[in-house]
């Protein structure tokens, strides 16, 4: 391990022996620390909480800390972080806030400068959260989304996957996969072409995406009816299932369109 003088290391946190913690850091009790993960300057590690391989943590993240609500009256609660996770500079992360709450980060993610992961949040994977990302308690982010600078989610709001929402954008409702989406409040402007393609969905499978965007968002149906017709009238590809069951199982309702 490479722990400088001026930090502050717990004898009772578990780090690996390859994990470089910086100048007036401090890492707490129950705190686990895997492989290869640098923690830098000015950081502030606490909590129960568990970081995989292969991290960097920048400086002035508090990771752990205590969460953000009202009801939180000391219960044990956690927040697991995952491997190749970049947290940028004053990053926050909290961890669940009833007994045996998590918070869940997921692995190879980029939190930029300012984000802030709200209690029993969860981030799959791949995904990139702009400066000062904002995200209130119980947001779900899926794999391979991103999330412009300054954006602020609202409480149990779903963002699909391989989605894109446009900076300084006031999220409110849930934003369906495979979506570009942006404004105040956020609205569907269209497919996420760029991030499809770069993720190797067939040209084949985009074009049905498409027709079942247009049937959701520019047809006029209510979501009831936009799912009857996208049913009876789409191949049940892998995408469109997809997006039929993150409709059907939307909470706060999708965004709708722009037009």
């Amino acid at each position: 391990m490479n722990i400088h003088p001026s930090s502050i290391v717990s004898p009772k946190a578990k780090l690996s022996g390859s994990v470089s913690v910086g100048a007036f850091s401090t890492v707490s009790d129950n705190v686990v620390i895997g492989a290869d993960t640098r923690i830098g300057s000015h950081c502030v590690i606490e909590g129960n909480t568990t970081i995989g391989k292969g991290c960097e943590i920048f400086t002035g993240a508090v990771v752990g800390s205590r969460p953000q609500d009202l009801k939180f009256k000391g219960e044990k609660v956690f927040l697991e972080i995952g491997d190749n996770n970049i947290i940028r500079e004053y990053c926050t992360l909290n961890p669940g806030t009833q007994e045996g709450g998590k918070t869940v980060v997921g692995n190879n993610n980029l939190l930029m400068a300012y984000s802030h992961i709200a209690h029993d949040c969860r981030i799959g994977n791949g995904c990139v959260l702009a400066n000062n990302c904002t995200l209130a308690g119980h947001v779900t982010i899926e794999d391979k989304a991103v999330v412009g600078g300054i954006v602020a989610i609202h409480q149990f709001v779903r963002i699909g996957m391989l989605s894109i929402i446009g900076g300084c954008s006031k999220v409110v409702q849930d934003i369906p996969p495979f979506s570009t989406c942006d404004g105040h409040p956020a609205r569907v402007y269209g497919l996420n072409l760029i991030g499809l393609r770069r993720n190797g969905i067939a040209n084949a499978s985009i074009k049905k995406i498409d027709q079942a965007f247009k049937i959701f968002f520019n047809s006029g149906l209510s979501v009831k009816h936009a799912l009857e017709k996208v049913e009876k009238e789409l191949e049940k590809t892998e995408e469109i299932s997809y997006l039929v069951n993150f409709a059907k199982n939307s909470e706060r309702g999708m965004a709708r369109s722009a037009r």
